[in-house]
């Protein structure tokens, strides 16, 4: 059998390349004539250079900027050729900040700001930012101050960082520091930027916002894409497009900015060949680290799934965690989920183990697949 290996990460445990290996490394204790091909994938979030990095080489750059609470600390993007890409996460991502310390009030996305003004002094013709795992929900405001605007207040004040003061916010003045440069905005969410499914109730909660931070958070945000649409966009209803509210609102600024959004899977995927490898192999392994509802709304196995199913070809998932049921596993074309806690029984080894858990699924999998 040939048999392609193609997860994401599994969130504060394991790289792509990492659950990779580990299923691969099970399969081959029980299997080694199958041929196993690797291919670790993104969704634009955390792990997106990880993935590209493995498929296109490239050189990782390292760039001073700072991290959500301005704090000095040092983040990564991958230059291929002219392009740059980048992850919001590494200048402003949650794993960034201790849980005490998470309050997307006050989180600022300036350092994301500095990671594309460096790639724009570069040299870069074409600036890949993907979005996802971000600790703020300021829209994109700090990150706009390196490339040349700042949030005042009515005095003409300066704005501090952070989405509570945009609720201030009257105009931006300035300019794009961008060169020509295209952006682009990988993402899978679809998301707008304001409302009861937008950045400040779908995802606050998860950065540390209580009810009513959702609600100064969103009437902040109300006021700081109209402002953003006049003074940036030229116009441009940007705060309404399905994507802007993307890891805190930075999808809204970076289109603002001229950004098209693409979604994150299928611009990593098409990267890396993944239509190519399915069309020459007989299974389909991926993964994530939670196999749940938000996975049939867009999330990378979803798209992987979907290919899958294009070509009539079984599709595992192997998760940390499974509670997607059978019928909707089958409508989305995943032939079947295996489940760290399943196999552990309990959450805290999935956590602590888990590519000893991946080594034995793979195995399990093997086995189960010779004996069909």
């Amino acid at each position: 059998m040939r048999i392609l290996i193609c997860p994401d990460k599994f969130a504060g445990t394991l790289t792509a390349p990492d659950v990779a290996a580990a299923v691969a490394d099970g399969w081959r204790s029980v299997s080694d004539d199958d041929h196993l091909d690797t291919l670790p994938l993104a969704d634009g979030g955390p792990g997106m250079l990880d993935a590209l990095e493995a498929a296109l080489g490239g050189r990782r750059v390292d760039v001073p900027v700072t991290d959500p609470l301005g704090r000095a600390i040092t983040a990564q993007s991958l230059y291929v050729g002219d392009t740059a890409y980048i992850e919001s996460a590494q200048a402003c991502g949650l794993h960034l900040l201790e849980p005490a310390e998470r309050d997307p009030l006050r989180a600022g996305s300036f350092g994301l700001g500095m990671l594309i003004a460096y790639a724009v002094e570069a040299g870069m013709r074409r600036i890949v930012v993907g979005l996802g795992g971000s600790a703020t929900n300021d829209a994109g405001a700090g990150m706009l101050v390196p490339l040349g605007y700042t949030a005042l207040d009515e005095r003409g004040v300066p704005l501090p960082p952070g989405g509570a003061a945009l609720v201030h916010c009257a105009r931006l003045e300035g300019g794009p520091r961008l060169r020509g440069v295209e952006l682009v905005a990988a993402t899978d969410v679809d998301n707008p930027l304001c409302g009861i499914t937008g950045a400040s109730a779908v995802f606050g909660p998860q950065k540390g916002a209580d009810d009513d931070a959702v609600q100064v958070l969103d009437h902040a945000l109300s006021r700081f894409g109209a402002v953003l649409e006049r003074d940036v966009a030229g116009g441009t209803p940007v705060a309404s497009t399905p994507g802007a509210g993307a890891a805190g609102g930075l999808g809204a600024a970076l289109f603002a900015l001229g950004a098209r959004r693409e979604a994150g899977t299928e611009l990593v995927s098409r990267t890396v060949g993944l239509g190519e490898a399915m069309d020459e192999c007989d299974l389909v392994v991926t993964g994530e680290g939670s196999f749940d509802h938000q996975s049939l709304r867009g999330k990378l196995v979803s798209g992987v799934a979907a290919q899958a199913q294009e070509r009539g070809l079984p599709c595992v998932v192997v998760a940390g965690r499974v509670t997607v049921g059978r019928r909707e596993m089958l409508a989305m074309g995943v032939t079947r989920g295996l489940s760290l806690v399943e196999h552990f029984g309990n959450t805290e080894d999935a956590m602590s183990r888990p590519a000893e858990g991946l080594r034995a699924l793979g195995a399990r999998l093997a086995r189960q697949w010779r004996r069909s």
